[in-house]
């Protein structure tokens, strides 16, 4: 079975934030972060597989603390647990304020992604190996969440099956 470290998958970026990033409350926009957040957790899915892959779902985004004009975003990603095809992505958001040096974190995320081959068919991927106390505590209590989102995943298609396709415009 191929494995992989957890460092070889991760990726960092930092970023500013200007005026048309924000809100009317001078605060980042959370769609504008969950963007960045898809965009480098599926840098880690790749180079972790090292195959195309797709994002089969945001697990959760927690906005934990305001990023302002005045912090730059720091985007660390990396996958911290596998399955068969598919991997999850914990992205940490860390803002620092550019004047004082604060560094708080602002938002964490998990997010699952999928393997595909050539025929865009789930395909298999190496196993995590994590290191580090962080790595560590994230993978074992990945199998956990892993059980929620399976959970989670069969009742977002039951949901699915019942609620309508019909036009709204002619619905009475």
């Amino acid at each position: 079975m191929e494995t992989k470290f957890v460092s070889e998958s991760k990726v960092v970026r930092t970023s500013r934030v200007f005026p048309n990033d924000v809100n009317n409350h001078n605060t980042l926009f959370g769609g504008k972060l969950m963007s960045d957040v898809d965009m480098i957790a599926s840098i880690s899915a790749t180079r972790h597989s090292r195959k195309e892959c797709v994002t089969a779902s945001t697990d959760s985004v927690d906005f934990l603390s305001p990023i302002t004009p005045e912090d730059s975003v720091n985007f660390i990603s990396f996958v911290t647990y596998t399955g068969t095809s598919s991997m999850e992505i914990f992205v940490k958001i860390i803002a620092e304020n550019l004047l004082t040096g604060k560094r708080k974190i602002a938002a964490t995320a998990f997010l699952t992604f999928v393997a595909l081959d050539q025929n865009g068919k789930p395909t298999k991927i190496p196993q995590v190996i994590p290191q580090t106390d962080e790595e560590l505590k994230l993978y074992e209590t990945g199998k956990e969440r892993a059980v929620k989102r399976k959970e989670h995943r069969a009742r977002s298609k039951e949901l699915a099956a019942f609620i309508t396709t019909s036009k709204p415009w002619n619905e009475s």
